[in-house]
């Protein structure tokens, strides 16, 4: 390397010269305790402040979708008049998020149209009827928890957000289209940067799922949102093979080289089903096993439709492994 390359790099490292500045929110992970990462700095969600690495927080899945692959979907195919149906549907959705929030869930995740394999499209303004009476319902109801809403579309995550939610859910966080970035900044709220791919090809899985999400948060800064108010998700089960989803499983401590607060969802997914070659309804035991995992590898946020269970575990687990926390 010559003397003139080398010096130029140097003036990179230390910010100046022609090399530009080091991201100034990047944690160095050896900066924490004994050479562990440092935690993330905490994040405030709507009515409650998130202190990462204390121990992990349950999120309730609130489903208002007729399609649902674990089965949970509020919405039903019945008759009746649309504003009767839509009582119902709302009315069965607050008993739901009154009972995940007594049995311990942290935060209720809402979404209106299914994201599983093969799913029906759903246009903005029908996904809007659909979650809109739920958000403003349960906010006025569980006005101390914590909401986030499950979309893509920046309209219906505004509508959302206008009804009482705290966050934003983005299942294709690592895509180009910046518009729910854009709204993150403009109303100030967190926003959950979810890996996906079209197609599930990889030569190095867990470095591209990292790369892959290290330009989401640079595309989402870049855009206006604070990088402390960013988590990630590697997206098990999406743009992912089986084997994909089990080495993400036994990798999850790669991730925190991202520096930022991580979110896993594996509850009820196929990949479980198929190495148990169970059905959706069944694979109960197949989450918690991953949710321990998660808690182990020192996950922030799991993502699950069996609240009880799961906080159990989660809390057992917490008691093993942050021993120097509080």
């Amino acid at each position: 390397m010559t003397d003139r390359r080398l010096e130029a790099e140097r003036g990179a490292m230390a910010g100046g010269g022609t090399g530009g500045a080091a991201s100034p929110w990047f944690a160095d992970p050896s900066a924490g305790p004994s050479g562990l990462r440092a935690r993330p700095a905490p994040t405030r969600i709507g009515p409650r402040t998130f202190r990462w690495g204390e121990r992990t927080y349950v999120v309730g899945i609130l489903n208002i979708t007729p399609d649902s692959f674990s089965g949970d979907g509020l919405v039903a195919a019945r008759q009746g008049q649309p504003g009767e149906l839509a009582r119902d549907v709302t009315a069965r959705a607050l008993a739901q998020a009154r009972a995940m929030v007594a049995e311990g869930a942290d935060l209720l995740d809402i979404g209106g149209e299914s994201t599983r394999p093969g799913h029906a499209s759903v246009p903005a303004d029908e996904e809007i009827a659909r979650i809109v009476p739920v958000i403003r319902a349960i906010r006025a109801d569980l006005p101390e928890v914590p909401l986030s809403i499950d979309t893509t579309k920046p309209a219906v995550a505004a509508a959302a957000l206008d009804a009482g939610a705290d966050l934003l859910n983005d299942v294709w966080g690592v895509a180009p289209d910046e518009g729910l970035a854009r709204l993150a900044a403009e109303r100030g709220v967190p926003l959950i940067l979810m890996h996906n791919r079209a197609e599930a090809r990889y030569v190095n899985l867990l470095a591209e799922v990292i790369a892959d999400l290290w330009r989401a948060i640079e595309r989402a800064v870049a855009a206006g949102c604070r990088a402390e108010s960013l988590i990630v998700d590697p997206g098990f089960g999406f743009g992912k093979a089986p084997h994909h989803n089990l080495e993400l499983l036994r990798r999850l401590p790669e991730l925190h080289v991202l520096g930022r607060p991580i979110m896993l969802g594996t509850s009820r997914k196929s990949t479980l089903g198929l190495v148990l070659d169970l059905p959706a309804g069944e694979r109960l035991e197949a989450t918690l096993a991953t949710t321990a995992l998660a808690t182990a590898a020192g996950v922030d946020l799991v993502r699950v439709h069996d609240v009880r269970a799961n906080v159990r575990v989660a809390r057992l687990t917490d008691a093993i492994v942050r021993a120097d926390v509080p």
